[in-house]
């Protein structure tokens, strides 16, 4: 193996085979070592289930299916690694078969449901990649049944959330953006990762001047619209759907404020809701925030913990307050059936007798 010095620092390293061409093996020393002993046959821990997840998620060559996937959900499945690899990691992966992975969901994991059904969906991952990489011929979570999880079935009390955003407003210039993001989710029914990098050239607007003469009602124009990408999109659909979302006067009231924000920072800032240097949030920062805001809220009885709510069920708000008013489900899936088993948290229906 031949370390070889960088300009800027550091070193590359590659393998020279007997009478071959040289191979890259990246600039991670460690990596380039466990590479060059799977080569040569001398890895004690190759075929195991950590030898699989290391090169499932490789750095300089990654598996296509995890290259694929967003952050939010490599997130998840490296968390879910730390509990599989205590487990299984050590183990070789041709051994792993269907009763060993039911016995782990459904009676080591039965404290954690989603949880467990997650650390599944990484484990057939690695058993797809393991044929591919000809350590293992079988998938053996084929077949084996997670235990059932219900989705949440109640949407955020309108009265809660508007004594939670009220309260937020009044902390601190970041903990006021995770509110204003909250309201966001709440009046627009967007994911996160869809308006956590929204920027300021996404949102049509007209002038203030036209959009006081619309609100007045002198006018008949529409207050704009806000164009983001929808997530969780796949094959040829994957980063092509854009979401059109009228801006209603409760949204417009909304920007206002964000502007006003904007310029109390004096910085020309991109984004819609900026980090404290006016960078977009990563989604692991936001969580946090949003954590620490509502376990502070919880402290100073803003709210209880019977009353409390997650970021994901302010659309599940937007849903239910939608189908309210408008009498029918917004367009969130491409199958409506999913926004109605998850989103719809209406206890009425209505109808009109014939």
């Amino acid at each position: 193996m031949e370390a070889r010095p960088l300009k800027n620092g550091g070193f590359s390293y590659r393998y020279h085979p007997l009478g071959g061409k040289p191979i890259p093996l990246g600039r991670d020393y460690a990596n380039a070592c466990r590479q060059v002993l799977d080569m040569i046959g001398q890895n004690d821990a190759m075929g195991t289930v950590k030898w699989v997840w290391d090169r499932f998620t490789d750095p300089d060559r990654p598996a296509p299916r995890w290259k694929k996937m967003a952050d939010g959900t490599r997130d998840d499945y490296r968390l879910a690694w730390k509990e599989l690899d205590k487990t299984f990691g050590k183990m070789q992966i041709a051994r792993i078969d269907s009763p060993m992975v039911a016995r782990y969901v459904n009676i080591e994991r039965a404290a954690a449901p989603r949880r467990a059904a997650i650390e599944k969906s990484l484990l057939s991952n690695l058993c797809r990649h393991g044929i591919t990489l000809g350590v293992c011929k079988t998938n053996p979570t084929i077949g084996v049944e997670t235990p059932p999880t219900e989705p949440r079935t109640e949407a955020p009390d309108p009265g809660v959330l508007r004594r939670f955003l009220e309260w937020l407003e009044k902390q601190t210039p970041q903990r006021r953006i995770i509110g204003m993001g909250a309201e966001y989710a709440s009046l627009a029914g967007n994911r996160k990762v869809e308006f956590l990098d929204l920027c300021w050239p996404q949102v049509d607007r007209p002038p203030a001047e036209i959009r006081r003469e619309i609100l007045a009602g002198r006018v008949k124009l529409s207050l704009g619209e806000i164009r983001v990408k929808r997530a969780k999109q796949r094959g040829k659909k994957r980063g092509e759907v854009i979401e059109v979302i009228e801006i209603t006067p409760q949204l417009d009231a909304l920007l206002d404020r964000l502007e006003a924000l904007r310029e109390e920072r004096g910085v020309d800032c991109l984004y819609v809701f900026p980090t404290r240097d006016n960078n977009a949030y990563s989604a692991r920062g936001f969580k946090t925030l949003w954590q620490r805001s509502v376990l502070l809220a919880i402290e100073e009885k803003v709210i209880t913990e019977e009353t409390r709510f997650t970021f994901h069920d302010l659309r599940a708000y937007y849903t239910t307050v939608h189908k309210r008013e408008q009498g029918k489900l917004p367009d969130l899936h491409a199958n409506p059936a999913t926004t109605a088993r998850v989103y719809d948290r209406n206890k009425e229906v209505k109808r009109r007798a014939l």
